[in-house]
């Protein structure tokens, strides 16, 4: 029986005269954003210098006689200013790197990219190297006719000073960040001394490579393309979340020139193209909310100062929300929003806790696994123990060591260590009992660890006591 209900299929493949080759990929088209001036951009300009300043500072502040920041990974020691944490504090690390991705969904759930617009390290370097850029071959349209310009002296000349610079910011960079993992001062005098390891020397070489070529060469294709943060932003995004977005109602149809504007059935955007020549991403934000857009506000600044100069209202182009466009109520509290920062609060109170409240020393013991227990000499049954004992505090401190366990055994062992600050020891003790004095069954045992010298910092661990047989 026939089905009336099938869909009819046509065969619709092109003929091979007829066949058109698409390609999946688009060649870059090369972006010179212009320079503007505006509220927004002031913003920007503190958080980028603050954002460089303090990366290139921290490094070189010192802290009770060393490096304030230093992550000495050969001594498995992060030290931060007065803290100082061991392998043992890891679960901190791991807390705080939660605690940063709640961070995230909560501002991007407030104000959508705006960690991207104004913090991010690919946009504050973006931004030196083209001030760099802007100050050697000059504004937009003088860097575009130097682009399309045959090679002559000054074009190589200029050429060359800009990617000197750019190399010596980038370089300057490597040798910043190999300065958090070693001694700065340090690094900075067998650098000149050429006398720098070969660790060193391809951490320094790989950064400054890196920071050349993203911030020089790929600019905004990092953030298209290489940042996840761009591709599962829209998850977090709701129709409350504060974009930059252009008001179309006001701005459509867009029309030229001053005569077209006084006419009634025309909207204020005058089709200047400002917006997309200022944009680092090379967006046009009148075609609406895009994942390029990083939110910086750039367009912001320039739809400004052109309304201001065609006697029209600012904020034709502002941060605002998909609601507000459609003339719907935004709301501010929202259960995601409200979820975020309870969980971000919450997060936060526990870490400052736990992050004050940790004894700043720690005691390790590990049986002799060996031999279980051993017979001594004189009939007694001895375990062996090592003790690690860290001293986490910036000063030198004695410790007691004394354990809890069954009644007849006996220590065998220092019962005092002097450990400097922020180092450890290994303390070998035994624990013993004669058989013929004492019964003492196989069962746990406690080891104490406290300071001599201020009440509060005490380590207790557990351990096994293993009797054998008499």
């Amino acid at each position: 029986m026939k089905d009336n209900k099938r869909i009819p299929a046509t065969d619709v493949t092109p003929r091979d005269s007829d066949a058109v080759e698409i390609s999946l990929y688009a060649a870059r088209e090369k972006i010179h954003p212009k320079s503007i001036h505006g509220r927004f951009e002031r913003v920007r300009e503190v958080t980028v210098w603050i954002t460089m300043g303090l990366y290139l500072v921290v490094p070189w502040i010192q802290w009770q006689g060393r490096q304030a920041v230093w992550f000495d990974l050969p001594g498995r020691q992060f030290h931060i200013f007065g803290i100082t944490f061991w392998p043992q504090d890891f679960v901190l690390l791991s807390w705080l790197l939660i605690l940063a991705a709640f961070a995230l969904f909560f501002f991007t759930v407030l104000a959508g990219r705006v960690w991207c617009g104004y913090v991010c390290p690919q946009t504050t370097w973006t931004r030196f190297f083209t001030k760099i850029e802007d100050w050697i071959e000059g504004d937009r349209s003088a860097r575009l006719k130097l682009d399309a310009a045959p090679w002559t002296l000054n074009k190589l000349r200029k050429r060359v000073s800009k990617h000197t610079s750019w190399l010596l910011l980038a370089l300057l960079t490597g040798i910043t960040f190999v300065g958090y993992f070693t001694p700065i001062t340090d690094l900075i005098y067998r650098l000149f001394q050429i006398q720098l390891g070969g660790w060193e020397m391809f951490w320094i070489g790989f950064f400054t490579v890196a920071t050349y070529t993203n911030a020089g060469w790929m600019r905004e294709q990092v953030c298209i393309y290489m940042c996840p943060y761009a591709r599962f932003q829209s998850v977090m995004f709701d129709h409350d979340t504060l974009i930059v977005s252009y008001d179309e109602k006001r701005g459509e149809p867009r029309t030229r020139g001053a005569k077209s504007r006084d006419e009634a059935n025309v909207g204020d955007c005058i089709d200047c193209g400002l917006c997309v020549q200022v944009c680092p991403t090379g967006i046009d934000i009148r075609d609406g909310l895009q994942y390029e857009c990083i939110t910086c506000a750039a367009c912001i600044d320039a739809c400004d100062l052109v309304m201001e100069k065609v006697g029209k209202p600012r904020g034709l182009i502002r941060y605002t929300t998909e609601n507000a466009l459609a003339g719907l109520k935004s709301h501010i509290l929202r259960p995601r929003m409200i979820g975020y920062g309870f969980v971000l609060m919450l997060m936060s109170a526990l870490f400052v806790a736990a992050l004050f409240l940790r004894v700043p020393a720690e005691l390790d013991v590990i049986r002799d696994r060996t031999n279980l227990y051993r017979v001594a000499s004189d009939g007694s049954i001895e375990n062996s123990y090592r003790l690690e004992v860290i001293n986490k505090t910036q000063r030198d401190q004695t410790f007691r060591l004394s354990f809890r366990g069954a009644e007849g055994l006996v220590w065998n062992g220092p019962e005092t260590v002097f450990i400097p600050a922020g180092s450890h020891a290994t303390v070998g003790v035994t624990l013993g009992f004669d058989p013929f004095y004492h019964t003492v069954e196989t069962g746990t045992v406690w080891f104490v660890m406290e300071d001599m010298d201020e009440q509060g910092i005490r380590r207790e661990r557990e351990s096994r006591f293993i009797a054998g047989r008499p």
